[in-house]
């Protein structure tokens, strides 16, 4: 029996039949000149209308996702008409390369350039190679690199997953995700728990098992085997067994002894909403703007901002709906707002700081947010992200005041608004975690890497530290004023882990927002703690001396997980 370690990032136990991601696309060959009956305009022309076949099927496979494989698609379809590669790849035509050629090199010169800028951008570089493999699949009329078509469920086994395929996932064909590359919070595993697959990440090997093998994948432990066992068939039949009674949350977060704990949902747009209300979710602890922006080359107008919003808040009258402003720049880079020859996007104009050099966009953003929440029953809260300083805060919460916006507040992702966390709060009504950013950005670690999945996970207690910073901001501003603590929520990944769920709670955190598909594992497990348990688990958690004890340490501590297969 072979056996593989990888990071679990989404749980499960399931055994099924391995299927490989199919090889890529074959390179043309060095050198391939241009058909003799072929001109180079007609050669150019027929690069742009394989470009834009490329664009349209990934943007028609966009409109039928919703939420992060909605943004994922949306952004990918954007690369296929990259101005700078196709005219890059038209100047190659023009020198005599074939088409396929001069889309392929120009393609590799695209991604290095972007590879060598790091951070966000180095994640785009994968985009670029994804959409090249597919421009020219076109080209060459076949089929396009993606997830291998079966008639029977399959577990789905690759090196890595080009975010395309990773937002397009059918969870009824594909039982669960490994991959031997990626990270604990790439775009490949948030997709995977937004999809309720089990799934382990940074396995080193699996990509070489071979297909038609039978596999055993703990998607919590992060494990597989070959050829499983007895006692790991009975702990797959086991998960199955169990998992049913993790099919509903009864919309009340709260612990052993009744402390409550809201769960709330992160949600991209009206068709994630509509779903996560149906999950029985609390709220909306993030609402991704972004969507409506991407695949944009010009700002949407005000109105059309504001029915998209509308659509979300109606989904949840009478409660509350936490809006996050454009994140765009870094990873999601937009033409009408964002600059890309930045040397170091992850750390340049990104989030909030887009207001400095293309500013209105944000008050424009503020003005259809007030008009959609004047609309709604629901309860609107606005947040900025990236803000890293208190004199931004209150810059922010003045334009939301401007808009006539009642509960501004900050996404806590840079390290230095967690340590000055009182100072930002005096500013603004509360603040959110974006635990994948602040781990990113604590730890010096890409969290797109493989090889630094182990530094980039929420678990590090430098990271829990900063948590705890900034629930203790909290207090020390409100000591100054009658009335308690303003709200200190998470909205990134880390409130989707059952165990650091717990942890997060007993460091003092108000609410917690996850994928709409967690919020049954996160709702049975705090069921089974009272509140001075769980902050005793914090304090445990806190003085472990890696992140891998840290999870070890609380884990055990915690026999529920085991019993449910978490």
């Amino acid at each position: 029996m072979q056996n593989f370690q990888g990071v679990g990032v989404s749980p499960g136990r399931i055994i099924g039949t391995v299927r490989q991601m199919p090889k890529p696309v074959s390179e043309p060959p060095s050198g391939e000149r241009l058909a003799a009956d072929v001109s180079p305009e007609d050669a150019v022309a027929g690069l742009k209308t394989a470009a834009q076949a490329v664009h349209d099927e990934l943007k028609g496979r966009a409109d039928s996702a919703s939420g992060d494989g909605k943004a994922v698609l949306e952004a990918t379809a954007l690369m296929a008409k990259d101005t700078m590669l196709l005219k890059s790849a038209a100047k190659l035509i023009n020198a005599g390369s074939s088409a396929e050629r001069a889309i392929w090199e120009a393609g590799a010169s695209v991604s290095e350039m972007l590879h060598n800028l790091g951070g966000y951008m180095a994640e785009r570089a994968t985009d670029v190679l994804d959409v090249r493999a597919r421009i020219v699949a076109e080209l060459r009329g076949v089929p396009a690199p993606g997830i291998p078509a079966s008639e029977t469920p399959f577990i789905l086994m690759a090196e890595d997953l080009a975010p395309a395929d990773t937002a397009t996932l059918d969870a009824e064909k594909v039982l669960a995700l490994v991959t031997s590359g990626g990270g604990p919070q790439s775009h490949t595993a948030i997709i995977a728990r937004s999809l309720g697959l089990p799934a382990v990440v940074a396995a080193h090997g699996v990509d070489l098992i071979p297909d038609g093998s039978e596999v055993f994948v703990d998607g919590a432990a992060g494990f597989v085997a070959v050829s499983p066992s007895d006692e790991q068939r009975a702990a797959a039949t086991a998960w199955a067994e169990t998992s049913a009674t993790l099919a509903a949350f009864d919309g009340n977060g709260t612990t052993a002894d009744g402390h409550l704990v809201p769960l709330l949902a992160n949600v991209g747009g009206a068709k994630d909403a509509v779903a996560a209300a149906g999950l029985g979710a609390q709220g909306v602890g993030l609402f991704r703007t972004e969507f409506c922006f991407l695949e944009r080359d010009t700002e949407p107008s005000v109105d059309e901002q504001a029915a998209a919003y509308k659509a979300v808040f109606d989904a949840f009258p009478g409660k509350k709906v936490v809006l996050r402003t454009l994140d765009a720049g870094a990873d999601k880079p937009l033409p009408f707002l964002t600059d890309a020859t930045e040397p170091n996007p992850a750390l340049g104009v990104r989030g909030y700081r887009t207001d400095f050099t293309t500013p209105g966009v944000l008050e424009r953003q503020l003005e259809a947010i007030a008009r959609a929440a004047s609309q709604s029953e629901a309860d609107v809260w606005v947040m900025a992200p990236m803000i890293s300083t208190a004199a931004e805060a209150g810059r922010f919460a003045s334009l939301c005041a401007a808009a006539g916006i009642q509960t501004p507040g900050v996404m806590v992702e840079v390290p230095s608004a967690a340590l000055t966390a009182a100072s930002v709060l005096r500013e603004v009504g509360f603040a959110s975690l974006g635990t994948n950013d602040l781990t990113q950005y604590a730890m010096a670690a890409d969290r797109q890497l493989g090889p630094l999945a182990e530094l980039n996970t929420p678990w590090q207690p430098a990271v829990l530290r900063l948590v705890q910073l900034t629930v203790e901001g909290a207090e020390q501003e409100a000591s100054g004023r009658e009335g308690g603590s303003k709200p200190v929520g998470v909205c990134g990944e880390a409130a989707a882990d059952p165990a650091l769920a717990v942890v997060l709670t007993g460091l003092g955190v108000s609410t917690l927002s996850m994928t709409a598909r967690s919020l049954a594992a996160v709702g049975t497990v705090l069921k089974t703690v009272t509140l001075e348990q769980a902050q005793e688990l914090a304090r445990l958690a806190l003085t472990a001396p890696s992140a891998t004890e840290a999870r070890e340490w609380v884990r055990a501590k915690l026999p529920v997980l085991e019993e449910l297969g978490l």
